[in-house]
């Protein structure tokens, strides 16, 4: 019966042996350690100013960690550190399905969707053109910088990471972008709102539809007006709860790809893989919409994931070498500065136009 038990952690990535190594208590602890004064930085005046989150944080100090003292110890941590950047990522994108429900995303109705499910993939089909035929960065790296910005930010480049199995430093530079060209939406979009001729409601969902992170569209809504903010934050969950379908789609292109590669080679054909972690987060955020859980279990539950989350970006910093960040240079930059226009710009006449049609 137990070693059944021990078996069913197999498929999603978990070996049961690996508890009893002092790597891993010992790296476990290192994560949880500076994720707790990421957590305690974030809740200091001028960072909640700036809307630096935990989790922009956490991966700032890991990398300072990681390029500095981790080589010494890397040997005694390695994995637990590995397990958090891996199986807790996972965990907390699963939690993270907690912040949706289904009735929040319905109060936004079609108009909400299709703006939404234009966005997403007009900006992740414009990444991946312009990084390989106009920048000519690698794959991994365009996937990330698209998954950033069309979806949730350093959410949706976490979750895709063990999906396209990115190397961390090109996780890093991805997430740099999100922090940079998001914060700057921040700031640029209550500025806009004046010349733009559009009403609290319509620039609500011009700011969920558009901006990289959920704490700035928080922030940019709230600039205008408190009914505004409701709106940006209904509509950008909506975009969250896109994550799930497009890591399925992702990992399906991605398998086909590789199934052509090797068919070419004459190797044999691997299996379509599914991101169950994707599916379980649907199936959080369906439980999330029924009145089964109180709300201050779902407030422990959110709370819980953050924690998680930030400990997983921990774990990326301190695998991050800033050589490898510096080799990559201004491209990734420039092709987020890019899709910044296009969600600001872009999304700007999409919305116009998805509007009239309704």
């Amino acid at each position: 019966m137990l070693s059944a038990i021990k078996n069913s952690f197999q498929p999603i990535g978990i070996n049961t042996k690996q508890y009893g190594d002092t790597r891993w208590w010992l790296g476990m602890l290192l994560v949880v350690v500076l994720a707790g004064a990421s957590v305690a930085l974030s809740k200091l005046q001028i960072m909640q100013t700036a809307q630096f989150s935990s989790l922009t944080i956490g991966i700032v100090l890991g990398i300072i960690v990681g390029n500095s003292v981790f080589s010494r110890i890397a040997t005694r941590t390695d994995v637990g550190v590995d397990y958090a950047k891996s199986i807790l990522l996972k965990a907390g994108v699963i939690l993270f399905g907690f912040r949706i429900t289904f009735t929040q995303v319905a109060g936004v109705g079609w108009h909400g969707l299709l703006t939404d499910v234009v966005m997403l993939l007009g900006t992740f089909i414009l990444a991946v053109q312009l990084g390989k035929r106009v920048f000519k960065l690698d794959e991994q790296t365009t996937i990330l910088i698209g998954a950033g910005s069309s979806i949730c930010g350093a959410a949706a480049v976490m979750a895709t990471e063990p999906v396209i199995k990115a190397q961390a430093h090109k996780v890093s530079v991805a997430v740099a972008t999100v922090v940079v060209f998001g914060t700057l939406s921040m700031f640029v979009y209550p500025i806009m709102f004046d010349y733009m001729g559009l009403s609290e409601h319509a620039y609500g969902v011009f700011v969920g539809s558009t901006i990289h992170e959920v704490a700035q569209v928080v922030a940019a809504g709230t600039a205008v007006s408190a009914n505004a903010a409701d709106t940006a934050v209904i509509e950008k969950m909506l975009r969250v709860m896109m994550l799930a379908p497009f890591l399925v789609g992702l990992s399906f292109w991605q398998t086909k790809k590789h199934a052509n590669m090797h068919a070419q080679g004459s190797e044999h054909k691997s299996g379509i893989t599914i991101p169950w972690f994707a599916v379980l987060f649907i199936v959080a955020s369906g439980i999330h919409s029924l009145p089964i859980i109180p709300q201050v279990a779902t407030n422990a539950i959110i709370w819980f994931d953050n924690i998680l989350l930030t400990i997983a970006m921990v774990a990326l910093g301190l695998r991050t070498h800033v050589g490898a960040i510096r080799q990559a240079g201004i491209k990734p930059l420039l092709l987020a500065g890019c899709l910044f226009l296009f969600l600001t710009l872009g999304g700007f006449a999409i919305n116009v136009g998805i509007a009239q049609l309704f």
